[in-house]
């Protein structure tokens, strides 16, 4: 069985995850925090960013293998993808924030949005799904 959408999301989660966690090490350097996040706002940010992308994206990732795998992926499944991906980067920036603080708002909406929408068609295909 070939999963090339859950495949190309995986992939491009763990680059963000990737991302994340160096921006992490970034401000850990330059707040010369090197273990936890001694109460330094700007570290516990950065913390809760990737965190959060920790807490969602499996399920996503779940939700599009399991569709997948059903054969009821949809075209539009892609474009939902990438959109989740770009509001999750769009959060990780945000949560800086500053100017950026409305991509923290974008991202916890796409996330929500994507992660309902994902649910509900998998309960829809759960339920025409032929009992084995």
């Amino acid at each position: 069985m070939s999963l090339p959408l859950t495949l190309t999301m995986a992939a491009a989660a763990g680059l963000i995850n990737i991302w994340l966690a160096i921006r992490i090490g970034q401000v850990r350097n330059s707040q010369k925090v090197s273990v936890g996040d001694g109460g330094n706002e700007f570290v516990i940010r950065r913390m809760r960013a990737h965190s959060n992308f920790v807490e969602f994206t499996p399920f996503v990732l779940i939700l599009i293998a399991g569709l997948e795998a059903s054969g009821y992926a949809a075209q539009w499944m892609w474009v939902v993808g990438v959109v989740y991906m770009l509001g999750r980067i769009a959060h990780g920036l945000g949560m800086d924030g500053g100017t950026l603080q409305i991509g923290r708002t974008l991202g916890i909406i796409v996330t929500m949005l994507t992660l309902l929408g994902l649910s509900g068609y998998a309960v829809y295909v759960a339920s025409v799904l032929p009992v084995a």
